[in-house]
């Protein structure tokens, strides 16, 4: 998008990093100098492209039980031994590719956890093919959990995605009312929240 390009040099950084080269690559994952299954099999590969404002995968997981569980860890060989195939992996919590690639299986977005394509937005609620990911969602949950833990996480998150909507809404109300009041336009530099935001308004 345009509005992307125009962003400055330290924001387009991480987005260029990815953007510019062929995604899917074997070298994306298993290094180019170094091919080894073991190196891919580590959360810090997906790290590469999977973080920043647009899209804060690694600091999500970073941050969360798993993520914590996995930087304590991972350098026990007994705890996460590497060397072995994802789909005979035994580890003390999961790590990226143990969930987004099951079993060792590289289609990532086979098991992804993007909201909207997992049933959780209003619009999506209830169609087959929403229910059959949301299902299979919970499936790799039950690896370690039980079914009962899975499905009232997805529950919670369908909630949250709830109040994010009505919150959401209620923001656009306040600007439309700001619009109408002729108090929103133009933006003014100074007062521009960040970079999008003087775009947005602009």
């Amino acid at each position: 998008c345009a509005w992307s390009i125009e962003r400055p040099p330290g924001d387009t950084a991480g987005c260029t990093f990815c953007h510019t080269s062929s995604e899917e690559r074997c070298s994306t994952c298993h290094q180019r100098h170094l091919f080894d299954p073991a190196v891919a099999r580590h959360s810090e590969q997906c790290k590469a492209c999977h973080w920043g404002k647009d899209h804060r995968d690694w600091e999500a997981y970073d941050i969360s039980i798993h993520g914590v569980v996995y930087q304590v860890n991972k350098w026990n060989p007994t705890e996460f031994d590497f060397s072995k195939k994802l789909s005979d992996a035994d580890y003390v919590g999961p790590t990226c590719q143990y969930c987004h690639m099951r079993g060792g299986h590289h289609n990532v977005q086979r098991l992804s956890t993007v909201y909207t394509s997992m049933g959780m937005s209003n619009a999506d609620r209830g169609a087959p093919l929403w229910k059959e990911k949301r299902d299979t969602w919970v499936s790799v949950c039950d690896d370690c959990h039980s079914p009962r833990f899975a499905r009232e996480n997805l529950q919670a998150m369908d909630e949250a995605c709830k109040d994010a909507g009505l919150k959401y809404t209620e923001t656009f109300k306040v600007a439309e009312n700001l619009m109408l009041d002729g108090m929103g336009e133009p933006m003014p530099k100074d007062l521009a929240p960040d970079w999008s935001g003087q775009h947005i308004w602009s």
